[in-house]
């Protein structure tokens, strides 16, 4: 019979997984798509449409946003428009898709990259039409 010990990872295993849990995205990365969403909206066209980003542990979602439409909304409404997932492990960024319910799915017309520009210029070049429409 087994004791309960041997299914436990040992500290070294469990101290691995928390340090890949913890690491989120690189800095670099996360100020190349604040200039990306930053540069994207002309100057003369900031009251009226803005490109924000935003960051949820190794993810970076940028969006949509428009100002409020009817007096008595008083926030910008943000619609998803793509995410970017890091892999720490592999340091590989996903790119992501999201649908008329704001559900992800895998965007398969690029590879995974080590490189977050990758990412930003199929989102800017949208070949699809299925970031910007």
């Amino acid at each position: 019979m087994k004791s309960s010990a041997a299914r436990v990872a040992s500290p070294a295993v469990r101290h691995t997984v928390c340090d890949v849990a913890a690491v989120s995205v690189p800095e670099l990365a996360l100020a190349a798509i604040r200039r990306y969403c930053q540069g994207r909206v002309p100057v003369h066209l900031k009251d009226e449409l803005r490109v924000e980003c935003s960051v949820r542990g190794k993810s970076v979602t940028i969006f949509d946003c428009r100002p409020p439409w009817h007096p008595n909304l008083t926030e910008w409404s943000r619609v998803p428009v793509a995410q970017l997932r890091y892999d720490p492990a592999t340091r590989l960024w996903r790119l992501y898709w999201a649908d008329r319910n704001s559900r992800w799915h895998v965007y398969d017309m690029l590879d995974p990259s080590e490189r977050v520009a990758d990412l930003v210029e199929e989102i800017d070049g949208d070949p699809t039409g299925i970031f910007w429409g």
